[in-house]
């Protein structure tokens, strides 16, 4: 199942909601559940059904609501968890049951106390069961980025026969490089019967930071489906930042990977995200940290000022941010200077702006930041009111 389009899967209603702290009402479910649909995702996991009343709930509600993606519920390999799921499901227009179970060894001894054998037959059980109820039906290999690759294609060959549409290849606790990665999906490409079939699914976590490098990996090793989070929120450092991703493909057109996110709408929807759940954005976050398209640096905003792509390779009005901030501080030139007090109706000669600047760096040299309140009094200080100014 071969594409050039990568599925956007979001698992920010229910990986996203796993972070302590980050809870949500079904209300505000909605609310976000209704902007991922607008924002082009395909798949929406909108939770784990079994896990509590509420979940239930919301699930089955944002199954009702969402018009476009496909809406998702969670289970383990549990007969009761995938019943409970599709009940929940019942009224999506595209319902998908997501089931699986860990593979790794350290999984197999550890957490299920069960042979490789009992693993895979576990495995074509609750693919087949779930089935039963709806037509598309994602696996989940917990820990994949931690199993053998010869004993993961097993189960994924296994579970393509018992009726699983997508394959989900998890690096669950983050440990993978890309390279190892991506050499994984390729890997099953190459080794699994029926491969063809199916779609395979990047899932990462950023427990070393590499959460968006391996899903990229992935995908140019032949998956064709990305899970990800708004703002990259998930378990412990969290999951893949899905503006990050879609950012990536758009902006490497050579890949000739596309999604269909409408990425006007990535920076308003990391706003609501972050205040809905109360996690702020690191202000240095890719794509839409309040630091992404700012420059403090006089040689880089001289280099702005003069053509955006000398430090930009990505147009802010793409995401959705109005302009490039240029900041004023101690490492700003006069090129920044001058941008901004024209900005706030200073149109100053060469002589003038050398007069404000040596006012300017008396007062930058005191303060993180110089505004534009600031640059009204420097004006002041020099005696350049409006009228004087050319």
């Amino acid at each position: 199942m071969q594409t050039d389009k990568v599925q956007i899967f979001d698992t920010t209603l229910r990986d996203g909601e796993q972070v302590p702290g980050c809870k949500l009402a079904t209300s505000e479910k909605l609310v976000i559940a209704e902007r991922l649909d607008v924002l082009g995702v395909d798949v929406i996991e909108a939770g784990f059904p079994i896990s509590s009343p509420g979940d239930y709930t919301s699930v089955q509600a944002i199954a009702k609501l969402v018009n476009n993606a496909t809406v998702c519920g969670l289970t383990r390999a549990i007969p009761k968890d995938i019943e409970v799921a599709a009940q929940a499901l019942e009224y999506a227009k595209f319902p998908r049951i997501h089931t699986g179970i860990g593979t790794s060894e350290s999984h197999m001894r550890y957490k299920f106390k069960a042979s490789p054998e009992e693993i895979i037959e576990r495995a074509k059980k609750a693919t087949a069961y779930a089935k039963r109820f709806v037509e598309d039906v994602e696996f989940y290999a917990e820990d994949a980025g931690r199993t053998s690759n010869a004993f993961l294609a097993q189960v994924c060959e296994a579970v393509i026969k018992s009726g699983a549409t997508v394959l989900n290849i998890p690096d669950t606790t983050g440990y993978c490089l890309p390279e190892e990665y991506g050499a994984k999906i390729k890997y099953l490409r190459e080794h699994v019967k029926g491969i063809d079939k199916v779609t395979l699914s990047c899932h990462c976590h950023n427990d070393l930071g590499l959460a968006t490098a391996n899903a990229i990996a992935g995908v140019v090793n032949g998956a064709r489906q990305i899970e990800c989070t708004i703002n990259g929120i998930g378990e412990r450092a969290g999951n893949t930042a899905l503006e990050e991703v879609v950012m990536i493909l758009k902006q490497h057109p050579y890949l000739k990977l596309e999604t269909d996110i409408n990425t006007q709408l990535l920076f308003d929807t990391s706003k609501m995200v972050s205040e809905k759940m109360g996690m702020l954005v690191q202000p240095n976050k890719a794509i839409v940290g309040a630091n992404a398209f700012a420059h403090s640096s006089g040689i880089h905003q001289d280099g702005v000022i003069k053509n955006r792509a000398t430090y930009e390779i990505i147009d802010p009005t793409d995401v959705g941010v109005t302009d490039s901030a240029i900041v004023l501080t101690a490492r700003s030139g006069r090129a920044a200077l001058a941008y901004r007090s024209k900005k706030v109706g200073y149109d100053l000669t060469k002589t003038q702006l050398d007069a404000a600047y040596d006012v300017f760096l008396s007062v930058a040299d005191k303060q993180k930041e110089v505004t534009n309140a600031d640059l009204h009094q420097i004006m002041q200080h020099i005696q350049l009111r409006a009228g004087a100014l050319a």
